[in-house]
């Protein structure tokens, strides 16, 4: 299992607030390191967040337990009811995420020795504030992951899984079963793009010096996103509707097969250009096969579906989806290189991705 950076992370938070807990001879130093394990986050942003809210569940959930230990004492049934009290609270505060750590201070606190009590009391809550601080300043020390990098790599990774199917499956080429698996394999590595793409813009957001720069990179990225949907979109629809496609005339499965193609060049030669590895003058794949090729498809396409057998009512709607797809993969992939030039043209310095 190989070691992230959020494992390294925790194990150096929980070890920091042992530390620090022990430094100032405070009882109990396990309840700073179970804070500290709560309040550990992916991202600065994230750990600010948390700091805040986990910050507001421990004084919730401490006051709550002070005041109902005072009133009616440590019964069990009172914990319990003091538990439930506080995610009620938690709940209507939109604070859903630092439930957890304010039942542990609940329970930390209530289970605290009857004599001195508010003196044991306030010690094990500020034990908890040490785990949570300690947990945000490794996140603030420790640099966070190349999230850029992480990102563009996964884009890349999946885009060249999609085209390589794609291809295959033009050419009815492809194994169902491994299409199959390897499809639900794709959309469970989208959403992941997703999510880190979701880290990418919470760390723009953290540090508010973004500037036009790094707002354009948020929105190529999210380009690039849309344009890796689509594709896949196309191969979705490829494997649904085989029969469909493998019937077509030969004249058309080719034409469809080389516009495909194109499209798929020009999407790879798109992320070439982004890392700067294509010059921006160079005339991509997709120019070789102009507006006449799309309008021609489009034609042949159309008169398919006029000459459609009358008693299958579904293949005229089945035809229309497979070159609206191929369409709107053109479309965004053209957007894609409107933005790719632009940002290259006003933001040359900040154009290069380290993806070593």
């Amino acid at each position: 299992m190989k070691l992230g950076a959020r494992m390294l992370k925790t194990g150096i938070a929980i070890t920091l607030a042992l530390y620090i807990t022990q430094l100032l001879n405070l009882p109990s130093p396990i309840f700073s390191a179970i804070a500290a394990i709560f309040a550990i986050q992916p991202t600065i942003y994230r750990s600010y967040l948390s700091v805040v809210e986990h910050v507001q569940g421990n004084i919730i959930g401490a006051l709550l337990a002070i005041t109902f230990h005072l009133l009616f004492g440590s019964h069990i049934l009172i914990v319990g009811l003091t538990a439930i009290i506080a995610i009620v609270i938690m709940v209507k505060l939109k604070l859903e995420s630092s439930i957890r750590l304010a039942l542990v201070t609940i329970i930390v606190i209530m289970e605290a020795p009857a004599e001195q009590f508010l003196y044991f009391a306030s010690l094990r809550t500020f034990g908890i504030f040490i785990g949570i601080l300690s947990a945000f300043a490794v996140n603030l020390i420790f640099l966070p992951p190349k999230y850029e990098t992480k990102l563009f790599q996964s884009i890349s990774d999946v885009t060249e899984d999609i085209i390589k199917w794609i291809r295959l499956t033009t050419r009815f080429a492809s194994e169902d079963q491994l299409l199959q698996k390897d499809i639900g394999s794709i959309k469970k590595r989208i959403t992941q793009v997703n999510q880190l793409y979701s880290m990418y813009e919470e760390e723009r957001r953290y540090f508010k010096k973004s500037d036009l720069a790094k707002l354009r990179k948020l929105v190529i990225y999210r380009q690039m996103i849309q344009v890796t949907q689509k594709s896949f979109d196309i191969l979705k629809l490829q494997r649904k509707y085989e029969n469909i496609l493998h019937k077509l005339p030969e004249h058309l499965q080719t034409e469809t097969r080389e516009r495909l193609d194109s499209l798929l060049s020009y999407h790879e030669q798109l992320l070439l250009k982004y890392l700067g590895k294509v010059r921006q003058e160079a005339e991509l794949d997709d120019t070789l096969y102009g507006e006449t090729d799309r309008d021609r498809l489009r034609d042949l396409f159309l008169n398919e579906i006029r000459k459609s057998d009358p008693e299958d009512v579904f293949q005229p709607y089945h035809l229309m989806r497979i070159l609206s797809a191929i369409i709107e993969y053109e479309e965004q992939l053209e957007q894609l290189d409107k933005l790719i030039g632009a940002f290259q043209t006003y933001h040359e310095n900040e154009s290069q991705v380290d993806i070593g």
